[in-house]
C-alpha cells in the first residue's frame, strides 16, 4: 500500500474519531437539557463498560490485569469532574463554545508539565501559551455584560482533561485499551451515582438507546485515535483537529438552533495557532531525543 493511500486511511479514522466526538457532544447536550449532568455522566459510563464486557469475554479477563490501580482510581475522578462539567456547559452555552476551549487542552498541560513532569518550557512556549489564554478570555468574554460565569465551567473541564494527558503521559504505559477503558467508566458511574439519585428523572427509551450510543462511541473514539496514529504522524494529524470547530458549529445551529458568537471565531482564530505551536514543538522535542 503506498503512502498516499496510508495517509488518505489515517486522515479517514481521525476524522472519524472527531465525528464521534461531535456527535458525543450532541447526545450530552440533548440529554442533559432534560436530565442532570450527573445522570448523564451515569449512563454514559455505565453503558460504556456494558459495551466493553463483550470485549472481555471474547479477550479474557486477563485484559483487566493492572499494575497500578491508584492511577484508575486516579483517572476515573478526572474524568468525572471534567465530563460531569463538560456536560453542563454544553447545556448552557453552545457546543461550538466548548470546542474551543477544548483546543486550549495542550496549552493546559504545557503549564502543568512544569510542575508534575519537571519539564522545561522555553520562552517562546510561554509566549504561545499566553496567547491561548487571551483566546480563552475572547471567546468567553468575561468582561461582557450579559457574560454567565457558569460558562468557565468549560475551563474547569479543559483543566480535569489536561491533568489526565499527564497521567497518561507519565503512568499508563503498561496498562491495556480495555483496562483503561473499563476501570475509568467504573469509577466515573460510581462517583455519579449520589447525584444522579439527588436528581433522578426516569429516562425515557430515547433517552436510554442514546446512551447506549454514547457509551459506545466514547470508547470507539479512544479505537479511531490509535488507528489513526498507527498509520500517520500525530504531527500531520494535528492541523485535522479543528474541523471539529466546523463540525460542532454545524451539528449545534442544526439540532438546537445554536449561532456560534463572533467572539468564538476570533477566540479560535488566536487559539488555534497557538495549539498547533505547542503540538509541533512538543512533537519536534520528541523526535530530537536521542
Amino acid at each position: 500500500m503506498n503512502k498516499n493511500r496510508l495517509y488518505f486511511i489515517g486522515i479517514s479514522w481521525f476524522v472519524l474519531s472527531l465525528v464521534s466526538s461531535v456527535c458525543n457532544d450532541v447526545i450530552s447536550k440533548y440529554t442533559g437539557m432534560r436530565l442532570h449532568s450527573f445522570q448523564v455522566s451515569f449512563f454514559r459510563y455505565s453503558c460504556g463498560a456494558l459495551t466493553l464486557l463483550p470485549f472481555i469475554f471474547y479477550y479474557g479477563t486477563h485484559m483487566l490485569k493492572s499494575y497500578n490501580p491508584f492511577v484508575h482510581i486516579t483517572r476515573g475522578v478526572l474524568l468525572f469532574f471534567g465530563m460531569t462539567a463538560w456536560t453542563y456547559g454544553l447545556t448552557i452555552a453552545p457546543i461550538s463554545t466548548g470546542t474551543v476551549v477544548s483546543f486550549t487542552i495542550p496549552l493546559f498541560v504545557l503549564v502543568l508539565a512544569l510542575f508534575f513532569l519537571k519539564e522545561n518550557i522555553i520562552w517562546q512556549r510561554w509566549a504561545v501559551t499566553l496567547a491561548g489564554f487571551v483566546g480563552i478570555i475572547v471567546t468567553l468574554q468575561p468582561h461582557a455584560a450579559d457574560f454567565n460565569p457558569e460558562v468557565m465551567i468549560f475551563v474547569f473541564a479543559a483543566i480535569a482533561f489536561a491533568m489526565l494527558d499527564i497521567i497518561n503521559k507519565k503512568f499508563v504505559v503498561e496498562e491495556s485499551m480495555i483496562s483503561m477503558l473499563f476501570y475509568s467508566a467504573i469509577i466515573t458511574t460510581m462517583l455519579s451515582i449520589p447525584g444522579a439519585l439527588i436528581y433522578w428523572q426516569q429516562p425515557t427509551l430515547e433517552e436510554m438507546g442514546l446512551f447506549l450510543i454514547l457509551g459506545a462511541s466514547s470508547n470507539l473514539i479512544l479505537f479511531l485515535i490509535l488507528k489513526a496514529f498507527a498509520l500517520v504522524d500525530a504531527t500531520a494529524l494535528a492541523p485535522y483537529r479543528y474541523l471539529e470547530l466546523l463540525m460542532s458549529a454545524s451539528l449545534g445551529y442544526f439540532f438546537f438552533g445554536d449561532v456560534p458568537a463572533s467572539s468564538t471565531w476570533y477566540g479560535a482564530a488566536i487559539v488555534i495557532p497557538s495549539t498547533l505551536f505547542i503540538i509541533y514543538s512538543e512533537n519536534k522535542a520528541a523526535s530530537d531525543k536521542p
